[in-house]
């Protein structure tokens, strides 16, 4: 915890990468409509969303490889708008790794190196460093055609710190990898960018990927970043519905408010009335939200409301409950602790959680 609150308060501090109103549209179609991102040196930052929310072409417009309509990005204290991509510092890795595959895995770690005129000495010490970081040494002299996913993956991401760009971008480098293995290399590239202190953003549509690598994630949606923090507080705390929905489970609860006690609100459910820290107007429309795990059953809680069991699924260490609702609600607990066992479809259970665990947006159309 303390390197990610660390990451955050430099952020606020001082920005190494400063994108200000970046905008861009394709024809009538707007992309991105004015997005700021402030990231701190040395920080891991995701940009998290559905396809077409804009992530990739903000990371394009970061790299140069697109220019945005309007906007400015600076980076390490430069307006690097108008720069072309190999005058911009920053290595690429993207999703199909544009590894050359007439080159050796070591001549491929080096090409950067020759471009920029190193010496032969100093390119053989750069390639073995990043070949033993990534632990491909014993693999220099092999064709990337001869590797698996994973290991071309791992020298696409030396080729592109072998240069020590000021910011590393990477475009779901992971997508193609097996479940396993992406994961393996998640942990392996998160531990690789700390120990050498590059500051990096990433694109993912994974929440699961964005929630392990991140210092901080940005959620985006059409165009806009919906909420931008630690994995932490957008899990707990998120800050849109569209946020929430995106970020890991909840049981959903639509209702209207009833009264309003200066910072709590009850609302009239389907379910009865339930309460929630907030202010809204009375008669308002909204949706109430609580992650599964936080709803306790047949436990002592703020709430007692009695719902009739759907289906149970068995997860190994948990056991998801899903029941019966109407309409769009959702009502769902994740829970370890069933002494009894999996119960059968069709049993009554009381669900209980705390008013501080209730989350509350406007409702959405």
């Amino acid at each position: 915890m303390g390197s990610r609150n660390g990451a955050v308060e430099r952020a606020v501090a001082q920005s190494f990468l400063d994108v200000s109103a970046a905008e861009k549209s394709f024809g009538s179609a707007t992309v991105l409509g004015g997005v700021d991102l402030q990231v701190a040196a040395g920080e891991f930052v995701s940009l998290l969303g559905p396809s077409g929310c804009g992530k990739t072409t903000l990371l394009r417009i970061v790299a140069g490889l697109l220019a945005a309509d309007r906007g400015t990005i600076r980076l390490d204290g430069e307006d690097i708008s108008s720069k072309p991509p190999h005058r911009r510092d920053v290595g690429v890795v993207f999703q199909n790794y544009a590894l050359f595959p007439h080159l050796t895995v070591a001549e491929n770690v080096a090409f950067g190196l020759k471009a920029r005129k190193r010496a032969a000495t100093d390119i053989d010490r750069t390639v073995r460093q990043f070949l033993e970081l990534v632990h491909l040494t014993d693999f220099a002299d092999r064709s990337v055609r001869a590797l698996s996913g994973g290991q071309q993956q791992r020298v696409a991401v030396a080729r592109a710190l072998a240069v020590r760009p000021k910011l590393l971008l990477l475009d779901e480098p992971f997508s193609a990898l097996d479940r396993k293995l992406r994961e393996t290399m998640q942990i392996e590239l998160r531990r690789l960018l700390r120990e050498l202190g590059t500051t990096a953003v990433f694109v993912t549509h994974d929440q699961d990927e964005a929630l392990t690598m991140s210092d901080r994630i940005a959620v985006m949606y059409r165009g806009a970043i919906e909420h931008l923090a630690t994995p932490e507080e957008i899990y707990r705390r998120p800050a849109t519905a569209f946020a929430l929905e995106f970020v890991g489970l909840s049981s959903r609860l639509a209702g209207t408010v009833v009264a309003n006690e200066g910072s709590t609100v009850t609302v009239e459910t389907a379910f009865g009335p339930l309460r929630a820290p907030g202010n809204f107007v009375t008669g308002a429309s909204v949706l109430l939200a609580v992650r599964p795990e936080r709803i306790r059953v047949n436990a002592p809680g703020d709430y007692a409301l009695v719902a009739r069991l759907r289906d149970a699924v068995f997860q190994g260490s948990k056991i998801q409950l899903h029941f019966e609702t109407d309409g769009r609600d959702q009502l769902m607990v994740e829970t370890a602790d069933l002494t009894d066992g999996v119960p059968a479809p069709g049993t009554e259970m009381k669900l209980g959680w705390a008013v501080p665990d209730t989350l509350i947006y406007p409702a959405t159309a």
